[in-house]
């Protein structure tokens, strides 16, 4: 039996010449064109391929929730066997019999987490719902099933984080809150649609081996659609690649690899980002870009000499003892009792022209840092002066002004476009705010941007529901771009692109950083791209900095144990190598969360190289070279 037409009783799904089509009153739309693949127990399929290949889509088919965003099967069978339950052909179940599928033999752990969850119930509220719904439990019962998913997805302090509703929670959290969701009723498949993406590496690594232990232990069939090549390599016996709707290749994970026979699946694997592919050279370097067409070969970009930072004159920006918490309102009078330290004596620069990169687990405080600066989030203490200004110190109208120099692109791009608006609006409302251009000139800012970022220029006038999540983040990143800042505060800015298109934003910030003189605070997770864009890297952990140097310095001799382990988490885009005893960060994060009165203990950053501090604690031997890092 060959592995593109596995199909045999024991198979969980069977997808046959799957066709689904979008329509509007201008054109028709064929997203997946004549799909057929099959899954059985125990299995991962992952699907892969660029945003907008029909990916997305095809899960969403499977769940038959498609039709609820404008898509019609027009052909096809999806045959679903759970456990010990007759087959059934998902395309033609009824609204009431897909219900009772959902959730409990088939569930979804979505891409986008502040979409998918509720904003009006707390997370425990919503994974117990489930849980009754399906297994019958009582409301104690159920939250206490609740409370052990949350422990098992590593979630620190989840008695606490039970109780609390979405927007209490960073990217990452609510992505593991998706993904408790999803298990809690232990499907026979679970469709995971980029599961990983918020998640930082070492969490992306425990979820992922999660994931895998769950489904040895129930043999559930998972699919796993993303564009991460590293995470593919680490879950998936077999891979289908999808191109512009169709499947141009299918075959198990090390053949994909080893041997791929279709051009497009060679260009998606050559694009992919190499951890060590920067060893031994001082500056950052672009990627080479990829053309994805199975009729045209490949071709690298020019690659021009890039900016070195002007450390030579003042920095632009520097943070003096930053200190972020958030109190936590209980009981009867609502007294504060305890407070989260999201951000304890952070210091740090930016000069012009450099790309600073933080890093750091999800909860970490560096998401809190990036809007601190911007006043998004007031801070409780420290300084930030930009070009020699306090902005804890301005007045409102003083701080619209720095915030046309300093740009902020989001971490989740649907929650930051407004679905009621065109794209285009969207991105010429800070022309238009700031008074930089109107009529037809802010129009044509408009497509020269949505271009520069990948995008056709009419698509202006569409809305944001209407783009898939990487193209939606395009167009937040060309919203940044407006106004020319001085400083961009990018915050998992390529997190949701594919590799194509995520060498393509690299490459574009660094042309925009060589043309301009931009100044780029880079909040990742994805450390083959912070390796790739960064001059520096600032190490985040339990809201303090443990580590800062230079880019080589953080790579090619880390010194603090946390910043070895984040580097030994990064998933490997070669099969055969998933098995390696890896050294993975194990047991629970401690909590940010302390009693009031309570204050960290804050280590110093002693110098040990030539701009390369590290946390005392780390050292083994007090240094008297303590000192505030530049």
């Amino acid at each position: 039996m060959s592995i593109n037409s596995q199909k045999s009783e024991s198979a969980v799904l069977e997808v046959n010449n799957l066709s689904v089509d979008f329509v509007s009153s201008e054109h028709t739309v064929h997203a997946v064109k004549n799909l057929s693949f099959s899954i059985s127990k125990g299995q991962t399929l992952a699907i892969v391929g660029e945003s907008g290949s029909g990916k997305s889509v095809t899960s969403l088919s499977i769940m038959r929730l498609v039709e609820n965003g404008g898509g019609i099967i027009t052909s096809g069978q999806m045959l679903f066997t759970a456990n010990k339950k007759p087959r059934v052909d998902l395309v033609k179940l009824s609204s009431r019999d897909l219900r009772k599928i959902r959730g409990a033999d088939m569930a979804m752990i979505f891409q986008e987490p502040m979409t998918s969850l509720n904003p009006v119930f707390t997370v425990g509220e919503q994974i117990a719902e489930s849980i009754r719904l399906h297994q019958g439990l009582s409301n104690s019962d159920a939250m206490a099933e609740a409370l052990r998913m949350l422990d098992q997805v590593r979630i620190p302090e989840a008695k606490s984080v039970i109780k609390r509703y979405p927007h209490q929670l960073s990217g990452g959290m609510r992505q593991r809150v998706m993904i408790a969701m999803g298990l809690a009723c232990k499907p026979s498949l679970l469709i995971a649609d980029e599961p990983t993406t918020a998640l930082d590496v070492t969490i992306q690594a425990q979820i992922l081996q999660l994931i895998r232990e769950l489904q040895k232990e129930m043999q559930m069939a998972v699919i796993f659609i993303t564009h991460d090549m590293g995470v593919v390599a680490e879950v998936a016996d077999r891979v289908l690649v999808m191109y512009k709707g169709e499947k141009v290749e299918e075959n198990i994970a090390t053949e994909i690899f080893n041997n791929p026979q279709h051009a497009y699946t060679k260009a998606l694997l050559s694009a992919v980002p190499k951890l060590g592919s920067m060893s031994g050279k001082a500056l950052p370097e672009r990627f080479d870009l990829l053309v994805m067409d199975e009729n045209q070969p490949t071709e690298s970009n020019l690659n021009p000499e890039p900016l070195q930072p002007l450390y030579n004159k003042p920095p632009i920006l520097e943070v003096k003892n930053l200190k972020t918490y958030f109190d936590i309102h209980s009981g009867f009078l609502g007294l504060n009792k305890k407070r989260v330290h999201a951000v304890e004596k952070v210091n740090f620069s930016l000069y012009e022209q450099e790309t600073l990169a933080i890093v750091g687990e999800s909860g970490c405080g560096k998401s809190t840092t990036g809007r601190s600066l911007l006043r998004l989030i007031q801070s409780q203490g420290g300084q930030i002066l930009f070009k020699g200004q306090d902005v804890n110190s301005l007045s409102k109208n003083e701080m619209q002004k720095i915030r046309r120099d300093i740009q902020f692109i989001f971490q989740d791009p649907y929650a930051s476009l407004d679905p009621r608006q065109t794209v285009g609006f969207s991105i010429m409302e800070p022309l238009l705010i700031h008074k930089v251009a109107s009529g037809k000139q802010a129009n044509e800012r408009v497509q020269w941007l949505l271009e520069k970022v990948g995008l056709s220029g009419d698509m202006a006038q569409r809305y944001p529901h209407e783009f898939s999540g990487g193209q939606r983040q395009r167009i937040c990143i060309a919203r940044a771009l407006a106004l020319n800042p001085k400083i961009v505060i990018a915050d998992e800015s390529v997190s949701a692109l594919d590799v194509s298109i995520q060498a393509q934003i690299v490459n574009l910030l660094m042309d925009l950083q060589q043309e301009f003189g931009i100044s780029y605070l880079f909040i990742s997770h994805d450390m083959a791209v912070v390796e790739r864009i960064s001059h520096r890297i600032a190490v985040m952990y339990l809201g303090q900095i443990v580590e800062i140097g230079s880019r080589q310095a953080i790579f090619e001799n880390p010194q603090h144990p946390y910043t070895k382990k984040l580097i030994e988490a990064v998933p490997i885009a070669d099969p055969e190598r998933r098995h390696l005893d890896r050294k993975l960060l194990t047991g629970e994060i401690p909590s940010p969360i302390r009693k009031i009165g309570d204050e960290p203990i804050v280590e110093p950053l002693i110098q040990i190289a030539e701009n390369h501090y590290v946390a005392k604690h780390s050292i083994g031997v007090y240094s008297p070279n303590s000192a505030n890092p530049t």
